[in-house]
């Protein structure tokens, strides 16, 4: 079972930390300074009002733990990340059902799989990346559930190098109305990539979120 894991740096949110961290510190350093000036500077007859810079160590204080508080719930969320991202390796090598507009081509085989609301004639149009109509087949689907096999070959009957190809499925009612059969895509799982805090299936040159998965066919 060959495919790839991958996971994206997610870097920039614990240096965002450090720098806020560094902030406050900076800020702090600052606010003691002009504290300790005021207090060897301030008239004994009148003293500081202690509520009030009491009040700013306070403030401090609460800034500080909320962002440690940051700290350790982001943590949480990259480990429970990390986490989905390992189960969801399991799935590589097998055949899944996905919800795309995209027929990945693979090692010269794609599969559509579509509901038809009645029994007749539906078409079925592949386009290249470029928009261009590569191959086109009309099947006459059952009621229900119905799934199409393309062999990766043009009208012309060459062969097309394997990649994503654009489906539309249409059927064409007795009115002579045309319309969208709803469908899903099946392809073999080549990977599984976390890109920030989206989790990515990979089938092939075809990439969808997760949440797109309908099922493991096999």
């Amino acid at each position: 079972m060959s495919g790839t894991v991958t996971t994206t740096s997610t870097a920039s949110s614990s240096g965002g930390t450090q720098n806020a961290l560094a902030s406050l510190s900076s800020n702090f350093q600052t606010f003691l300074g002009m504290l300790m000036t005021q207090l060897k500077n301030q008239d004994p007859t009148s003293p500081l009002d202690t509520n009030q810079f009491t009040s700013e160590l306070v403030q401090f204080s609460s800034v500080e733990q909320q962002i440690n508080t940051n700290t350790s719930l982001g943590q949480l969320i990259q480990l429970t990340q990390n986490g989905q991202m390992m189960q969801s390796a399991s799935i590589v090598g097998h055949k899944v059902d996905v919800a795309s507009s995209t027929l990945p081509l693979q090692n010269g085989s794609g599969t559509v799989q579509f509901t038809a609301a009645s029994a007749g004639p539906v078409s079925i149009t592949i386009s290249n990346a470029q928009g261009s109509v590569v191959g086109s087949a009309t099947v006459n689907a059952t009621q229900g559930v119905n799934t199409w096999n393309w062999n990766g070959t043009d009208s012309n009957g060459a062969t097309l190098p394997d990649g994503g190809y654009a489906v539309a499925v249409t059927a064409q009612s007795s009115s002579g109305t045309t319309t969208t059969v709803p469908f899903t895509v099946i392809g073999t799982a080549t990977g599984v990539q976390q890109n920030g805090s989206t989790l990515q299936l990979q089938m092939g040159a075809l990439s969808v979120n997760f949440s797109a998965l309908q099922s493991i066919v096999s």
